[in-house]
């Protein structure tokens, strides 16, 4: 398993600047919840999923097998 960022550099850009602006809550998110968090809590139990691959809800991480 392995976690990576987006390889797009303009939506990590753009993700990070949100991140900033809400102290580090999830931008696509309302809430400022610690579930919200990054990284968020939908993505932590996705990671623990051994059969998920894909990204985030943000598009900012990515899991591999």
């Amino acid at each position: 398993m392995k976690i990576r960022l987006n390889e797009d550099r303009e939506i990590v850009n753009m993700i990070r600047q949100g991140l900033r602006k809400k102290e580090g809550y999830c931008p696509c998110r309302l809430a400022k919840t610690e579930e919200n968090m990054c990284m968020c809590q939908e993505f932590r139990d996705q990671i623990a999923d051994p059969n998920f691959e894909g990204y985030c809800h943000c598009r900012l991480y990515y899991k591999e097998k």
